[in-house]
């Protein structure tokens, strides 16, 4: 099979999804698979690694359309390792639903819920599900942020991911600058309440009509909370895997993962994040990641090498594709008349 791996991409994870994307795509040829590495730059151009400039036309299609030749490159499968906006949240998979290929993860509704953090958080509370209190702000309004969840708090850009513009705001100066960041971002700023000294447990889940979940593991970060710096530049952070947790707490974990994963519409892959409240043990469902870092060391994988049911890196880029051609092979069959 012949895949196209599409990574970089119009986010400010743009260097995290090359990583990935480089990542994944040495693992495909390492269990046989022909790839074609698609590097989208900040300012939008698709690119092969000798710089030919291709896309992907919006009609039932075979592959990438060289641009300056003026012809199509035949590929059977796209795996998109994009994060954030233009990528994660339903863009590209709009434009891979158009020209008819299959593709890895989830389907344009489940990667618009899962990265949109006032959406999924709605979602989440549709559903039931334990998760902090959250209030979306399309404009500086500091007042209802000190009326509706006070301090300290969190504010996030609502469409992005590695920890991206997010701050942490104890008072009223550091509110106004928070905010100020985060909109650099995005038009949609969440701001939620934060959780008094927590630990984060993250969880995999992998699969379409049958899902499976890993072991839950626990990041240990180098500062007062997980930011794009403990996360890629630290020495000092550190994960836990297995994750310090009772059955009984795992067994949760594990339940509010497949239940989250559920209620974003979400298909393929996700990581799930939790927020659990040191002293009285009360677990909250803090946001699910549809495209998370795929690197070797990165806690998806991590997790799912040490799992009872284990997967080698190479194996789990295996079942990606397999799950993506059941997807497409289901959705072909459905009708388009009366």
């Amino acid at each position: 099979m012949k895949i196209a791996v599409l990574m970089g991409g119009q986010s400010g994870e743009h260097d995290v999804s090359l990583v990935s994307g480089s990542s994944i795509s040495k693992a495909l040829q390492n269990q046989g698979f022909e790839t074609i590495n698609v590097i989208i730059s900040l300012a939008g151009v698709w690119s092969l690694e000798d710089g030919r400039e291709v896309t992907i036309l919006p009609k039932p299609s075979k592959g990438l359309w060289l641009v300056e030749d003026n012809k199509e490159l035949p590929i059977d499968l796209v795996f998109p390792v994009l994060h954030g906006p233009k990528g994660e949240d339903g863009t590209i998979q709009g434009l891979l639903e158009l020209a008819s290929l299959p593709y890895v993860g989830s389907g344009v509704l489940g990667s618009a819920c899962g990265m949109d953090k006032a959406v999924m958080k709605a979602l989440f509370r549709d559903a039931s599900l334990p998760t902090p209190k959250t209030i979306l702000l399309e404009a500086m309004d500091l007042d209802y942020v000190e009326k509706e969840i006070g301090y300290p708090c969190f504010v996030k850009p609502a469409n992005l991911g590695s920890s991206v513009g997010i701050n942490k705001a104890k008072d009223r100066r550091q509110l106004e600058e928070a905010l100020k960041i985060a909109f650099l971002y995005d038009t949609r700023v969440v701001v939620e309440e934060a959780v008094k000294n927590p630990r984060e447990i993250e969880c995999s889940v992998l699969g379409g009509d049958r899902l499976m979940v890993s072991i839950p593991g626990e990041i240990i970060p180098d500062g007062e909370f997980y930011t794009y710096d403990s996360k890629y530049n630290s020495l000092s952070s550190k994960l836990e895997i297995p994750a310090d947790l009772s059955e009984k707490q795992i067994n949760l974990v594990q339940e509010l993962s497949i239940k989250a994963f559920r209620a974003v519409g979400a298909t393929g892959l996700a990581r799930v994040d939790f927020l659990i409240e040191k002293e009285t043990g009360k677990i909250l469902l803090n946001e699910i990641n549809t495209m998370p870092g795929f690197t070797p060391i990165s806690m998806y994988p991590k997790l799912w090498e040490k799992s009872p049911t284990p997967f080698t890196y190479g194996e789990l880029v295996c079942e990606l594709i397999n799950l993506a051609l059941e997807r497409h092979k289901k959705k072909s069959v459905l009708k388009v008349t009366r």
